[in-house]
């Protein structure tokens, strides 16, 4: 059975501002500014619910509650993808267009 309570999430300084920056930089892929979003917005001294949260950022409370506990469980490396399994590429991204 699930707890009813999510996990509390607190950053430490050097972490916020790494996820604040992730979040601000264009370069940074829009998946992993979103993660770092949902983890920043859980940190708040609100304390807010995963279903708070999917309201506020338009997601289920499902993916909440998946990417704030990959980042407690994992820390930071939590919010990269995760490697897939299945066939690698046989055309190099160099060769292709």
């Amino acid at each position: 059975m699930p707890l009813p309570f999510a996990n509390e999430v607190v950053l430490a300084d050097e972490q916020r501002e790494q996820l604040e920056k992730i979040e601000r930089a264009a370069s940074t892929p829009q998946s992993l500014a979103f993660r770092a979003r949902i983890v920043l917005r859980a940190a708040e001294p609100d304390r807010p619910p995963n279903l708070q949260i999917a309201a506020e950022l338009d997601c289920s409370r499902h993916t909440v509650a998946l990417w704030r506990d990959r980042f407690l469980e994992l820390g930071l490396p939590g919010l990269q993808d995760a490697p897939r399994s299945g066939r690698p590429p046989r055309v190099s991204p160099l060769r292709a267009g």
